[in-house]
């Protein structure tokens, strides 16, 4: 299938960067969110964002101005009915998630693409609360978004091989790589980074060295250009023990053990950058 329209639900960090990607890819988008506001700071932080690409000499004026006119924002989920691919990018939370899918399906055509933007939710158990599961993909952006290569492309059970290909395609046409993984808690890559990140905090609370010297260690060792324990203040404390935890359950696995320190720093409200302070203090 020809996918030609995208419709994102979520205005936030990852569902604009989508939203961004796709109208810079020539894609007609349609941006849904509950409120204006919502909607209006989100195209805010993507019209933000195309403007520092101009001014890093990566997009022309040109394309930034004609990739927000791709763009229109609404409230109105029914509007989703003029898109080829819906993708789901809200909040990381399963029951959100699941109503949002069903309102998606019962809105959007009946041979649109349904995709979830999803780090950790089984693709298989979103796409069972479905009618028609087989046209229902993971497709995990990385943020930010427009800079980001990575796609994660997530065969749930149920999915149908001609939905692998056309969103394969699309990602390809967004100026992504994409790679295809079988459903399994974190897929690939988040399940060998927060691991790490939540060994990082094992060797800290152990005193083998500073946070400043563990991060050293792996950004001059290893060649990550972050280290994994600003990488967790990026990220989130809280986001980072929520995975650990949906490893554990999912896995039954003792290696999974989310770290007692990070558990008490998320208890402490120390979240990271969002909150002013997590390993490091902003």
């Amino acid at each position: 299938m020809k996918i030609e329209t995208l419709a994102v639900v979520g205005a936030g960090t990852m569902g604009g960067g989508i939203a961004q990607a796709a109208a810079v890819a020539g894609l007609k988008v349609v941006m849904i969110d509950v409120t204006d506001e919502a909607l209006a700071k989100g195209l805010s932080t993507l019209t933000s964002s195309l403007g520092r690409l101009v001014e890093k000499e990566i997009l022309s004026a040109e394309t930034r101005d004609a990739a927000l006119l791709r763009i229109e924002t609404s409230t109105d989920y029914q509007r989703l009915a003029t898109a080829d691919i819906v993708v789901e990018a809200a909040t990381e939370n399963v029951d959100v998630k699941i109503r949002i899918l069903k309102q998606i399906e019962s809105l959007a055509r009946a041979d649109a693409v349904i995709a979830s933007n999803t780090s950790s939710i089984s693709i298989t158990a979103l796409g069972a609360v479905l009618a028609d599961p087989s046209r229902f993909i993971g497709m995990h952006f990385f943020n930010p978004v427009p800079m980001m290569p990575l796609v994660e492309i997530i065969r749930g059970l149920q999915t149908d091989t001609t939905t692998v290909e056309a969103v394969r395609d699309l990602t390809v046409r967004l100026g992504k790589s994409p790679i295809i993984v079988t459903n399994s808690p974190g897929f690939v890559v988040n399940r060998i980074l927060v691991p790490m990140i939540n060994e990082a905090f094992f060797v800290l609370a152990e005193g083998v060295a500073s946070a400043e010297e563990i991060d050293a260690g792996m950004k001059l060792g290893a060649n990550h250009p972050i280290g994994p324990l600003a990488l967790a203040d990026l990220v989130g404390l809280d986001v980072c023990l929520s995975v650990m935890d949906v490893y554990m359950k999912d896995f039954g696995d003792s290696k999974y053990r989310a770290c007692p320190m990070l558990r008490e720093l998320v208890a402490a409200g120390r979240l990271g950058r969002k909150s002013g302070w997590g390993v490091y203090k902003y």
